[in-house]
C-alpha cells in the first residue's frame, strides 16, 4: 500500500548560542524530508543572494498588503527591516510531504501557535547557563555588554520553554538532532493523521 505523509511544520526555538544552527543542519544530514523555510523580508538582497533561495523580497507596501491578507504566518520588524514566514509556500512543501522547519523566537512561535495550532514546538535548551555563557564567549563576535544582554534575555526566553510541546538539551548536536529527528518521525505517525489509512485498509 502506497502511502503519502504529509509534512509537519517544526517549529524550533532557544536562545542565541545554544547552536540551533548547528542542530538543524545534523538533522537535515539525517532527513531527506525537511527543509528550512524561505522567509519573506523589506531589506535589500546582499551580494550572493538570490531571491527564492535565500529570501523573497519584496517592498514594505508589498510586506504590508501580505500582513492585511494573513498570508505570513508570523512576522516581526528587526533593525527596520520585516520579515516574514510565508503562508502559501509552507503549506505547498507541506502537501509534497516535506517537514518545513520554522527557526523563529519565541514571540514568532507564540504566532505560529495562534495560526497553525497543529505546528510541533521544540525549545533549544543548553546544558546549563555556564556552557550557554561558554559559547557566547567563544564565538569573540561580541563585545562584554552585548554577551551580558544575551544572557539576560536567554533567561527570559527559556522561561518559556514550558510552552513548547517539546525540550530538547543540546549538549551534544549529534545527539539533539537525533532526538529531533525522533520527534518529527513520530509525530508523522499520529493517529489523527493515519486514521484514513485504516479505511482504505478495510475495504481493501
Amino acid at each position: 500500500m502506497q502511502t503519502h505523509d504529509k509534512g509537519r511544520l517544526i517549529v524550533i526555538s532557544g536562545p542565541s548560542g545554544t547552536g540551533k544552527g548547528t542542530v538543524i543542519g545534523k538533522l537535515r544530514e539525517l532527513r531527506g524530508d525537511v527543509c528550512l523555510s524561505v522567509s519573506v523580508t523589506t531589506r535589500a538582497p546582499r551580494p550572493g543572494e538570490v531571491d527564492g533561495r535565500d529570501y523573497f523580497f519584496v517592498t514594505r507596501e508589498e510586506f504590508s498588503q501580505k500582513v492585511a491578507e494573513g498570508a505570513l504566518l508570523e512576522h516581526a520588524e528587526f533593525v527596520g527591516n520585516c520579515y516574514g514566514t510565508p503562508r502559501e509556500y509552507v503549506e505547498r512543501k507541506l502537501d509534497q510531504g516535506v517537514s518545513v522547519i520554522l527557526e523563529i523566537d519565541v514571540q514568532g512561535a507564540e504566532q505560529v501557535a495562534r495560526s497553525c495550532p497543529d505546528a510541533v514546538s521544540i525549545f533549544i535548551l543548553p546544558p546549563s547557563g555556564t556552557e550557554l555563557e561558554r559559547r557566547l564567549r567563544g564565538r569573540h563576535t561580541d563585545s562584554e555588554e552585548k554577551i551580558r544582554s544575551r544572557l539576560l534575555e536567554a533567561k527570559r526566553e527559556c522561561a518559556q520553554a514550558g510552552k513548547y510541546g517539546y525540550i530538547v538539551v543540546n549538549d551534544s548536536a549529534d545527539d539533539a538532532a537525533r532526538e529531533i529527528d525522533a520527534i518529527i518521525t513520530a509525530e508523522k505517525c499520529r493517529s489523527a493523521l493515519r486514521i484514513n489509512l485504516v479505511t482504505e485498509v478495510l475495504i481493501s
